[in-house]
């Protein structure tokens, strides 16, 4: 029989945000479980930087957008009484960025909220998803929102 991990080990969480509904029900998630076992929260903003740019090209418009997703993201948070700190990086790729955060934090668990994608037809989890649940360094909890919760379906954010 395998033996599942409690909760209440799980001292450090991540919560990667990209300004999604399901990102920010995943802040909401890890928050309440973190309030009742005293975690700690850390959130990633992750500006992806295209290939014909170099790694630490300026993007104001979208670091602008980073700070505003993270401050709403804090703001749910605070709501849920919990404390949060939170990063903006830059990245070629965002599964990469949360990967090399969650090493560096020492996170036990990434916490990733999943709009409902079918762009085929078929139900997709999305390369971010599935990057993190081959290469992460820590427990993956996937919170994927239901077609009918209004979070709107293929939103590529969440993604």
């Amino acid at each position: 029989m395998v033996a599942l991990h409690p909760l209440s080990r799980v001292e450090r969480f991540l919560v990667p945000v990209d300004g999604s509904e399901a990102g920010y029900g995943a802040v909401g998630a890890a928050c309440e479980v973190a309030r009742r076992s005293k975690a700690r929260v850390h959130l990633l903003y992750v500006i992806v930087v295209p290939r014909a740019l170099p790694l630490d090209a300026g993007m104001e418009a979208e670091a602008r957008r980073g700070e505003r997703v993270l401050e709403r993201a804090e703001q749910i948070a605070e709501d849920h009484h919990v404390k949060v700190e939170g990063d903006l990086v830059q990245a070629r790729e965002a599964g990469h960025a949360i990967v090399d955060e969650a090493t560096e934090l020492r996170a036990d668990a990434i916490v990733l909220g999943l709009d409902y994608h079918r762009p085929y037809g078929r139900f997709e989890l999305g390369p971010r998803a599935e990057y993190l649940l081959e290469h992460a360094p820590a427990e993956v909890w996937l919170i994927r929102y239901p077609p009918d919760s209004g979070h709107g379906e293929g939103a590529a954010g969440s993604r």
